[in-house]
């Protein structure tokens, strides 16, 4: 569970009861059912990554596009919904080199102009000889993205890196020493998925 879920849980319990108290025990019931969805939305499970020269999928979602976006670049680009798992983790192992944060828009981020209108945090990792840049896109709903990482921290394949907050998208850009294993329509889950696999 990441601890600003139960912050945010604490906080509409509490305006729940005060309802309750001052006007009728009938006006907590939103609060609690919203407690509730908060408790639920920021549930973090320990995800067990599978070994071998693989990039995972750093977001739970549904994969909305693959994109060539040049001969030597696609991109892969995931969608979550509000009933996701929102934290975000690293496709491969490695060095993060580059953490870049934009301020934007915050359009649905399902449009393919999220890409590049939206907030966004874009994070380069190297590390076996390659490099993986990921995206972390705020959307409609979304208003705030959360990094745990900064430039030079080693991690994991599979290793949290942060989240954003009520429904977003992450894309993953891949060189051409990548097969991709995945196309438009499936399902993935972070940590667990696999998106590519090293040629």
């Amino acid at each position: 569970m990441v601890i600003t879920g139960i912050y945010y849980a604490l906080g509409l319990i509490a305006g729940g009861l005060a309802a309750g108290y001052f006007i009728k025990p009938v006006w907590g019931i939103p609060f609690y059912l919203l407690a509730a969805f908060c408790l639920n939305f920021f549930r973090d499970p320990d995800r067990a990554t599978p070994p071998g020269r693989i990039a995972v999928s750093p977001a739970d979602g549904k994969i909305v596009s693959v994109k060539e976006m040049s001969p030597t670049e696609t991109r892969v680009s995931i969608f979550m919904n509000v009933f996701d798992v929102h934290v975000n983790r690293s496709p491969i192992a490695g060095v993060i080199r580059e953490i870049k944060y934009k301020p934007g828009k915050f359009m649905n981020a399902a449009y393919d102009e999220a890409a590049t209108e939206n907030e966004q945090n874009v994070l380069t990792v190297e590390g076996d000889g390659t490099k993986v840049v990921f995206t972390q896109i705020a959307g409609l709903i979304a208003r705030r993205i959360i990094c745990y990482k900064k430039v030079g921290d080693p991690i994991k394949a599979g290793e949290r890196i942060g989240l954003i907050k009520f429904g977003s998208r992450v894309d993953v850009f891949f060189g051409p020493e990548w097969n991709l294993t995945v196309k438009p329509g499936e399902r993935v889950t972070a940590g667990l998925s696999i998106l590519a696999q090293r040629k």
